[in-house]
């Protein structure tokens, strides 16, 4: 990928969600949520404090995180369509 985040930025591709239910049941594409897990494809170097020093991210690249539901910005980059948001955003790393 030729496309870096800046500072405490990260990109990250949503993970598709179960097409059925715990029960069985198929969910048809109009009713899906969007999921709010994703993989982190890129990160930036980190936040710069006012003494100039820069702290790294807690997330990494290949890290599957959990987000807040209206967290980022969608964007399309290389024709996939990935969300970037700020490592704040960022709920939890799934272990």
């Amino acid at each position: 990928m030729n496309f870096r985040p800046l500072h405490d930025r990260v990109l990250v591709r949503r993970v598709e969600a179960e097409e059925k239910s715990a029960g069985g049941i198929i969910i048809p594409d109009t009713a899906k949520e969007k999921p709010q897990e994703g993989e982190v494809v890129a990160a930036g170097s980190g936040t710069k404090a006012e003494d100039g020093k820069v702290t790294p991210l807690d997330v990494k690249t290949g890290d599957r995180v959990l987000f807040g539901k209206w967290s980022g910005t969608e964007v399309r980059v290389n024709g996939e369509d990935l969300l970037i948001m700020k490592e704040s955003d960022i709920l939890g790393v799934i272990a």
